[in-house]
Formats: structure tokens, sequence, C-alpha cells
């Protein structure tokens, strides 16, 4: 299934703790906002629930903080000033009127929560722990987030009793988690997929999926492709660009944080340019990327790098995990 690419990849920057500040809005984004708002605005992602009910980063402007993780979990609480930023067909995930405070220190986030913040379905819970952790640890100086209400540590959640990880909470813990065919869990280890959706007005951008990897597959980059070439199960309303045909040709090559990936033809969208799809070069660099010693993404088929993006853009240099995930027009 071919879709229609975002720009997602518009930068080669790495993830900074104060991105950049002047942006412009476009009316493409389904963003309700204004440009007195998106003048002096940083950009930050926001993990918010969209119309299928997964945990997705949408990359919006917030107003200038000097504390632009507490101001990020604060844009999380329903019916506060995310209302009016909201991206077609997505909602907040924290309880209306949860207030909160963030301490971080050597790489852990400490979030204190009011009382409000139990007042969530159980069914929400696991939501809002994915939410609050990859929206916090999208900043450099975040590596794990402990919870607390009222200054009283969690090492359960207060309605579904979620148990809390009593070393913090990582990314490692999952996303959007799917165990479907897993027999045994505890022998496999997560990594984490990107796979398309639409919103309401029919605009791509990237969800992130954790699965379950048997641990005798031991190449998470090789997992990777191959679910990614597989695509999301047939009930989650995701999308793929990948013909399941996809396939590496030799091993991946792994030279300082750059990997190099050398596959068949099936993985070419227009065989008379040697065009490869963004809706596949998009979700391959983000995925990878999520591992930790990746930082770029090369692309070979049959061993040549003469090839292009849907742009026409070559792609013989590396390409680079953007600074933002789902910009929209931004």
């Amino acid at each position: 299934m071919y879709l229609t690419g975002c720009g997602l990849f518009n930068s080669d920057k790495k993830e900074q703790i104060d991105p950049p500040q002047k942006v412009s809005y476009d009316q493409k984004s389904g963003v309700k906002t204004n440009n007195k708002v998106s003048k002096n605005a940083i950009m930050t992602e926001l993990y918010l629930i969209d119309k299928n009910g997964y945990v997705v980063a949408q990359t919006l402007p917030l107003p200038k903080s000097n504390s632009v993780a507490k101001q990020a979990l604060q844009y999380l609480v329903k019916g506060g000033p995310v209302e009016e930023l909201l991206p077609n067909g997505f909602q907040a995930v924290l309880p209306a009127n949860t207030e909160v405070d963030v301490d971080i220190k050597n790489g852990t986030a400490l979030v204190d929560f009011s009382n409000d913040f139990k007042k969530y379905k159980a069914e929400e819970e696991q939501k809002i722990l994915q939410s609050i952790t990859w929206t916090l640890t999208q900043f450099n100086t975040v590596k794990k987030v402990e919870i607390e209400v009222n200054g009283h540590k969690l090492s359960q959640m207060p309605v579904n009793g979620t148990a809390i990880n009593p070393n913090g909470l990582t990314r490692k813990d999952g996303i959007n988690v799917d165990t479907s065919g897993v027999v045994d869990i505890t022998n496999t280890h997560p990594v984490t997929v990107y796979y398309p959706a639409e919103n309401n007005a029919d605009e791509v951008y990237y969800v992130p999926v954790t699965k379950r990897i048997s641990n005798s597959e031991n190449n998470d980059i090789k997992a990777i492709v191959k679910a990614l070439a597989q695509g999301p199960k047939q009930s989650s309303n995701l999308l793929s660009a990948f013909n399941s045909d996809v396939q590496l040709l030799s091993d991946p090559k792994v030279e300082k944080g750059n990997v190099t990936l050398n596959f068949n033809e099936e993985i070419i969208s227009s065989f008379e340019s040697k065009q490869i799809s963004e809706d596949v070069i998009d979700p391959l660099v983000l995925s990878l990327t999520e591992l930790p010693d990746i930082q770029k993404v090369s692309i070979e088929v049959n061993g040549s790098t003469k090839l292009v993006d849907g742009q026409g853009k070559s792609l013989t240099k590396p390409v680079t995990r953007p600074e933002k995930v789902n910009t929209g027009s931004f």
C-alpha cells in the first residue's frame, strides 16, 4: 500500500533540550493555534492519544518556558492549554485539573502530581505511563522517570495497580506494546517499530509499537527490518508501505553509529528511477535509531547506493533521525 509522505525528515540535527524557537504555522497541520503563540515557540513532542487509542508523539509549538519538561507534562492535561493545539483526532492524556512539578537530577526526572492525577479510568493507566515516560525522555537530560503523588513515591499506579519499576521508567518499558504471537514473554526482549497511520484529515503520521522479539534472534536490526516488512497486525488500523518480500541480502554493518543495509530490489518503489518511498525510509530510520548504538542509516540495493528518495534526493549519504517526530507542516 503506497502512502503520501509528510516530509518528516527535514533535519539532520540531534535532539536538543532547547529546540528551535522560531516556527511558522500552516493551516494544513490541523493545529488550532495562532501566530502570537507560534512566533516565539518551543517545538515539543507531546505523546497524545490518537483516534485509534495509540500513544503517539505530536510536535507542537509551546510557549517559551524556563522549564520545558514541566511545561510538556502540563500540556498533557485534559482541558488544559493543549486543547487549543490538539491536532485532528488527538486528545490529551492526564486527568483534568492535574497539577505537576518536575525535578531533574542526574538523568532522573522526579514527577510529583496532585491528587487529581488519580482520577483516570483503569484502561488509561498504561497509556498514561507511556505518555509521561516518552514525553520526558525526549530531552537529553532525562534518561528515566519516577512518579510521586503529593510527595509520596508510587510503587504501583493508583487505579489498576500497574507496577512501577523502582529503578525508574524508561523507553525500554515500551509503548503501544504488541505481544501477539508471543508464547513465552520471559524469553523475549523489546524493540520499537514505527508504522504509518492517518488522521481524520488523511495526513500521515508515525506510531511507535513495541514488539517482543525472541532472545534467539540475536540481531535487533534484522528483527526490525523483518517486522517492518511483515507490517502491523491486521486489526491494528496501522498501515505499511513495505513490500512483504523485502529482505536484507547481507548482514547489517554498524560503524560509528551508522548502519549500512543492503536490500533486495523489493524495497524500490520505482525501478526506472531507483526510487525508495519516504513511507519506507521514514519508518525504517525512526525504528532503527531507537536502538542505542544507531544514529544514521545507509541504504543500498544490490550493493549500489545510486538511489533517490520520493523527492528525487540522492540517498548516497546516510539518513539521520529527524530532530522532532510528526511535525506536520511545521
